[in-house]
């Protein structure tokens, strides 16, 4: 397959797995917001994000049984029965039947991310993460845009019921359309000798990392590289909805502009990790990532403007792509074929723990501090990874672990 097509893959289930993860994360938020729910109660829901962070548990089901495809269809066509749940709830309230639906979406939703996060590893060769990776983050973004921003939008001028029936007709057309998507090349390729299936799968993903030398200190960096823009995430649509906003500037400008703006990013970080090198890339441009959050300190201590908004979600947006793409490449370099899902799932929890730690706090601490105070801690929570890089140095320098001889 050429690596045109790939990337058109790429680009189409990222697209997938990006739209029920921006319906969770970015258009609830406000839909709940304005139906008057606290902005603690908010910051809680952050944690059904352990769906997320705890994937790597069923991740070796995923390597195991069945094809990555058919995972990803499955778990696309069931989430859209799922939305249609959420028309029969009060928005207003949220009580248990709210809890069971959410985590029930987020489950679903993170089981899709282990097969498109492993189809995508065994489809790239090496040279080719940089430019899959900018395409990935474009297409996750894209998706944002149409859940986060577009969806946002459309809550408030045709309806939240509406807006959310032709989410749930989105997710079942990308089942469709995901049906025909190639085979990354056959599943025993991939397995090596062993006494056992089952211990392959989730034995040898763990000793693959624990083995090596360094691991918790690389262990540190994935759990605070993002730990900024996880605790910042949270609380960016709520922020706006309390500057008076309405659904459709939030839609249009934090959920289109802002998500534009991170593709725009993500893209250059892609170019620049293809040609500084994944370390050099992370350092650089995670400084950038981790001060883009004082543009939006800045919007919250002056009266509210239009021109601040789109400065806030401009900046912030398009300095977290740049810091987006060297990150994922470093993940993704750290796994072997062998066991994809697995290993990236393990990886990919450690820093949705964060989302989970940081998003769940989020809502108290805004409240107490206030976001122009908040906002400036977030961007101090991003500084204790700058001095976890020589780990990583080492990890990136020799990602296969084996000796140089």
């Amino acid at each position: 397959m050429t690596t045109r097509a790939k990337l058109f893959w790429v680009a189409v289930l990222y697209f997938a797995e990006g739209f029920p993860f921006g319906l969770l994360i970015d258009t609830f938020p406000v839909y709940f917001r304005i139906h008057g729910v606290s902005l603690a109660q908010l910051g809680l829901l952050n944690v059904v994000g352990l769906a997320w962070m705890l994937k790597w548990i069923w991740a070796p089901a995923v390597d195991l049984w069945g094809q990555y495809r058919t995972w990803i269809v499955w778990c696309q066509a069931v989430l859209a029965l799922g939305l249609l749940g959420v028309l029969f709830l009060d928005p207003s309230h949220i009580g248990v039947s709210w809890w069971m639906l959410l985590l029930m979406l987020a489950l679903l939703s993170a089981t899709q991310d282990i097969a498109i996060d492993a189809y995508t590893i065994t489809l790239l060769d090496k040279h080719e993460l940089g430019s899959g990776n900018g395409v990935r983050v474009t297409a996750y973004r894209v998706a944002l845009i149409v859940a986060g921003g577009l969806f946002v939008a459309l809550g408030g001028l045709i309806g939240w019921t509406w807006a959310l029936m032709t989410a749930a007709a989105v997710l079942a057309l990308s089942a469709v359309i995901c049906r025909r998507s190639p085979l990354a090349f056959p599943r025993g390729d991939l397995v090596e000798p062993g006494p056992s299936r089952l211990a392959q799968a989730v034995i040898a993903p763990l000793h693959h990392f624990l083995a090596r030398p360094g691991f918790t200190g690389v262990a540190l960096f994935i759990l605070t590289f993002k730990l900024g823009d996880m605790a910042l995430g949270p609380m960016i649509k709520p922020f706006w909805v309390d500057r008076a906003f309405t659904p459709v500037e939030i839609g249009m400008v934090p959920g289109t502009v802002g998500a534009i703006s991170t593709i725009a990013g993500a893209l250059l970080g892609g170019l620049l990790t293809e040609r500084w090198g994944i370390f050099r890339a992370l350092w650089v441009l995670g400084v950038f990532q981790a001060g883009s959050n004082l543009v939006y300190a800045a919007a919250a201590a002056v009266p509210p403007s239009t021109p601040m908004m789109y400065t806030a979600s401009l900046v912030e947006s398009f300095c977290g792509g740049l810091g987006t793409s060297p990150f994922l490449a470093f993940l993704m370099s750290l796994c072997s074929k062998s066991h994809p899902a697995t290993q990236y799932a393990l990886l990919s929890a450690m820093f949705g723990l964060t989302r989970v730690v940081a998003g769940g706090f989020s809502g108290f601490a805004a409240e107490q501090l206030g976001y122009a105070s908040y906002f400036t801690l977030t961007c101090v929570l991003a500084m204790p990874a700058f001095a976890l890089l020589p780990w990583v140095k080492r990890w990136t320098d020799n990602p296969s672990g084996k000796s140089r001889g």
